[in-house]
């Protein structure tokens, strides 16, 4: 059995340990032991990607905002879907996880850190959403495991009404906002819409043929013609839904 080698490690802004390492040719990245992201689990990564920026085919010069680096698969995904004008903002809290890609991942997907139409800012991404208006023609966000933080805490302002608001003021008009999650939420799905926004949740997978549990990806947007196909409305959509059928049934 081929042995788990320890590449390098952080700390996060709560006082844990975020290691990267590599086993007999696959990398992870683990906070205090336990698994946060794998190199053979990126197929909902990806999806976000494309969820998120299905409406920009044809669009001229997007701007994309991505939060979080993680290993590059959603960076990679949306650089292969827009075009040469395109401009992706990564933003991403730990600079030691920018420099991971850089020194060790980044073979993983064609270095693309090192694309001229890859602009990265390490920091807070709360702070580059609430200063952008009007900016972004996407924002797909990969922070922590979603709503519910795991890596810092202070992410979890961004999941609130507060984040939500300056996401919906950083889109340009026709934009649209994606958000990775481990886990559905009802909660979340109901500041998203008292902020305006019509919701959609996708189901998706580690693997591309993986039996394990789903992740979930929301797509959210003021114009709801504009989200991609499939997918299912809102536990709170579905509800109002189902009361009017049951309503117009009487």
């Amino acid at each position: 059995m081929k042995p788990q080698i320890k590449l390098a490690s952080t700390r996060t802004p709560d006082g844990g340990e975020m290691g990267l390492y590599l086993h007999d040719g696959d990398f992870s990245i683990k906070i205090n032991g336990l698994e946060l992201m794998n190199s053979r689990q990126h197929e909902s990564e990806q999806e976000l990607a494309r969820l998120g920026c299905a409406h920009l085919s044809g669009r001229k010069a997007p701007s994309v905002l991505i939060g979080g680096l993680g290993m590059g698969y959603t960076l990679r995904q949306a650089l292969d879907l827009l075009g040469p004008d395109a401009n992706v903002v990564v933003s991403e809290l730990l600079t030691d996880v920018v420099s991971w890609n850089r020194e060790f991942l980044g073979e993983l997907n064609g270095h693309p850190l090192d694309d001229q139409r890859t602009e990265m800012i390490t920091g807070d991404i709360f702070p580059l959403i609430s200063q952008s208006v009007g900016r972004f023609d996407a924002i797909l966000l990969d922070v922590d495991n979603g709503p519910n933080a795991m890596t810092d805490s202070g992410n979890q302002r961004l999941y609130g009404p507060a984040g939500i608001e300056a996401c919906r003021r950083a889109l340009r008009k026709g934009g649209c906002l994606a958000i990775w999650s481990t886990e559905p939420s009802k909660a979340y799905e109901q500041i998203l819409m008292g902020c305006g926004f019509t919701v959609r949740r996708y189901r998706a997978k580690a693997y591309q043929s993986s039996k394990s549990k789903p992740l979930f990806i929301w797509v959210a947007a003021e114009d709801g013609t504009i989200l991609p196909a499939g997918g299912a409305e809102s536990y709170l959509q579905d509800q109002q839904e189902f009361r009017g059928k049951r309503r117009s049934a009487r």
